[in-house]
């Protein structure tokens, strides 16, 4: 209908509503725009159409904010942008912080439409993408009575292990803003960006020290230290890649199965390279992340968390076309031993390869828990129960593989534990095994050379006596390994007949 066509008396009324979803989508005004122009930055919603599918986003919440309210002045949709999309062609909620208005902070129709948009993603069985740069709570909050008190902290918690989410902070985020990303599966940073629960102005006043942004919450602090975020990106472009690539390998909520995708790579094929890849001898150190592309379809991998716990690899990828996630450990770093902040990234990585049905690969090669009076005040056992307790309690199928060593508690965590409902467990020839390396454990014990010998004559024959005893279903050829477990994943695929839903545990973490 043209202009032409619009009968008087709804004209005016047709008139004002322009008006008003204008000024709601103004943001902050040009000024404010061009600052983050000159910047690099996309505003909020050049953000929401980079990230998703053109022409597929459809607005919630466009007119929140937008009446004064005593004081306090009209916020072109309160400071947040969000509504449905779609992301290669799956449906999303996505919810994008304006910084041009108000330091993007958190008003009262900010909380509401923030509740709002994770309780469409839970109903509704569909992931949750919140883009993150906003100052937390907004100061005149405390100036007015609050009329209501949703709370989307709490609706998150609840959304947990039901859909994926993630987050991603492309500026400074604080407070409750903040939080969000805590509370997500996934949490992304642009290289420039801080996250902190309170910013340098207010510890300065709290506490009395003094710490620039970057010192009290920048990204490389988040990602190699605190492990708040799993990855650094340089921009939005390689933000919103990452999104993509994580939710193709990945079902849209507990109640699917992840998505198949098959390439000329999904078939059996030998590992011609791997025993270049692997020393024969267990003291060389060599990169798990070779072994790994050489083992997935096409050697496409994504590996979550790179720079904290690096002795171990959080890995997913494809392998006969289904999303597997790999947990490996990494001789490169630590000799594989598992530190504290390995064991907690494999724990989270754990829960939630088994909240959306991915079945775990296991690579073993560890001289087991890191020891040590610094491990032990770390906190690195408890941290170790937790990964245990993790890869114990996941319904989904389990492989494993020890591809030289693995000692003490450190193949228990690795799933190494005969008879515990692996789909598959398997080992290369010449493996170690044993409750501590034996050159460490008979000096230990003060045994004498003939001793000494005896045990790392039993250390060297672990695969022949692992097998004589079936504490591995199969001694295998190294260039086996993908065959092997491929055949593995499709036996265990046939647990897809049965219905599907969210994860219900109970028990206490350690």
């Amino acid at each position: 209908m043209s202009s032409d066509d619009i009968p008087p008396d709804w004209a005016p009324l047709l008139e004002e509503f322009r008006a008003r979803v204008e000024a709601g989508r103004a943001m902050g005004g040009e000024a404010r725009l061009a600052k983050l122009r000159a910047a690099g930055r996309l505003n909020a919603r050049e953000q929401i159409a980079a990230l998703c599918d053109a022409g597929s986003f459809v607005e919630l919440g466009t007119l929140a904010g937008g009446q004064p309210h005593g004081e306090a002045p009209a916020a072109p949709a309160d400071a947040l942008v969000g509504g449905l999309a779609r992301i290669d062609g799956r449906p999303v909620v996505v919810g994008a912080e304006d910084f041009s208005v108000q330091g993007g902070s958190i008003g009262f129709a900010t909380h509401a439409k923030r509740l709002r948009y994770a309780r469409i993603a839970q109903q509704e069985r569909v992931p949750l993408i919140m883009l993150l740069d906003g100052a937390g709570e907004r100061a005149s909050n405390a100036l007015s009575r609050h009329p209501y008190a949703p709370n989307d902290m709490q609706e998150l918690a609840r959304l947990s292990g039901q859909v994926p989410t993630i987050a991603v902070v492309t500026g400074s985020s604080a407070g409750h803003g903040a939080i969000t990303a805590l509370l997500s599966d996934l949490v992304i940073m642009l290289d420039k960006a801080t996250i902190f629960a309170a910013g340098p102005a207010l510890v300065a006043a709290a506490t009395g020290e003094v710490v620039s942004k970057e010192d009290l919450g920048g990204a490389r602090i988040h990602a190699a230290q605190s492990g708040v975020a799993h990855n650094v990106v340089p921009d939005e472009a390689a933000a919103f890649a990452l999104i993509r690539s994580y939710l193709a390998l990945l079902p849209s909520s507990a109640w699917a199965w992840p998505p198949a995708r098959t390439t000329v790579d999904s078939g059996a094929r030998r590992l011609d390279t791997i025993l270049q890849l692997v020393p024969r001898d267990a003291q060389k150190p060599y990169d798990m992340r070779a072994v790994v592309r050489e083992l997935l379809d096409d050697g496409e991998t994504l590996e979550l968390q790179p720079q904290f716990g690096r002795s171990l690899l959080t890995v997913l990828g494809r392998l006969g076309g289904e999303t597997v996630a790999v947990l490996a450990n990494q001789p490169m770093f630590l000799a594989g031993s598992v530190d504290r902040d390995a064991a907690d990234k494999a724990a989270r990585f754990l829960q939630v390869a088994d909240a959306f049905h991915v079945p775990v690969i296991f690579l073993a090669d560890n001289p087991g828990i890191l020891s040590g009076s610094k491990a032990e005040r770390a906190g690195t056992l408890r941290a170790a129960a937790r990964m245990f307790m993790a890869q114990s309690r996941l319904r989904v199928p389990k492989l494993h593989v020890t591809l030289r060593k693995a000692y003490g508690f450190g193949s228990s965590i690795m799933a190494m534990n005969p008879f515990d409902g692996q789909t598959l467990a398997v080992a290369f020839p010449g493996i170690s095994l044993g409750g501590m390396p034996a050159a460490g454990g008979a000096e230990a014990a003060g045994l004498g050379a003939d001793e000494r010998r005896r045990m790392l004559e039993a250390q060297s024959g672990g695969a022949w006596s692992a097998g004589d005893t079936l504490a591995y279903d199969e001694i295998i050829d190294p260039r086996e390994l993908r065959n092997v477990l491929l055949a593995g994943l499709r036996t265990a695929l046939s647990r897809r007949a049965a219905p599907v839903g969210p994860a219900m545990h109970s028990g206490i973490w350690p």
